[in-house]
């Protein structure tokens, strides 16, 4: 029986390196995946899962107004999909989690969902917050902070390194941009007590 995964960590965990390693897993055994990416993330191009060790992949793009499960399934009846992986799944929508909760239910088709809980401001993401409620499976991947502690924040930078106290929900940037830190840190950073 089929189920929906959803892996979270902080930024800079492997969750990338993760996917596309059970993508090798599941095409070395002649199986189909499903490789999907949301096109608001361009920094490895439009369409393309990228891991900081160097790998990459084409995937799918898909934006906030695609039918994830009327895609699929048109998929799946062209060729046989055996599993789902989506890469930064924080920027799905709650409709668009639930239509996979229907690939899984009845396509029976494994969906493997990796991405992070909250934003730079400590605010769940939309996607995030209803796969942590109806995944059938959750797990975190771990990182650290600069001082040896578990990262589960995720902190803004400006330019200069100094951290950005307010903005938008979703601004799309690596290493340059994004520190992972514990939430000691991510407060102390942000002047939070």
């Amino acid at each position: 029986m089929a189920s929906l995964y959803f892996t979270y960590s902080a930024m800079n965990a492997g969750k990338s390196t993760s996917l596309l390693q059970v993508a090798h897993n599941y095409e070395e055994r002649e199986q189909k995946v499903l490789l999907l990416t949301p096109a608001v993330d361009e920094r490895a191009g439009k369409g393309m899962i990228a891991s900081r060790l160097g790998i990459d992949r084409p995937a799918l793009a898909f934006t906030t107004g695609t039918d994830l499960a009327a895609l699929i399934e048109a998929r799946h009846g062209q060729n046989t999909i055996d599993c789902v992986l989506i890469d930064e799944a924080q920027f799905l929508t709650e409709i668009q989690v639930w239509q996979l909760t229907n690939v899984v239910d009845r396509l029976d088709i494994p969906v493997m969902c990796y991405g992070i809980r909250t934003d730079a401001f400590g605010h769940a993401f939309p996607g995030s917050a209803i796969l942590l409620a109806v995944a059938d499976k959750v797990s975190e991947m771990k990182t650290i902070c600069s001082c040896g502690r578990k990262a589960t924040m995720n902190l803004r930078i400006d330019e200069h390194g100094e951290a950005v106290k307010v903005g938008e929900q979703i601004a799309i940037g690596g290493n340059e941009r994004y520190i992972s830190c514990c939430r000691k840190h991510w407060k102390e950073k942000l002047g939070l007590r």
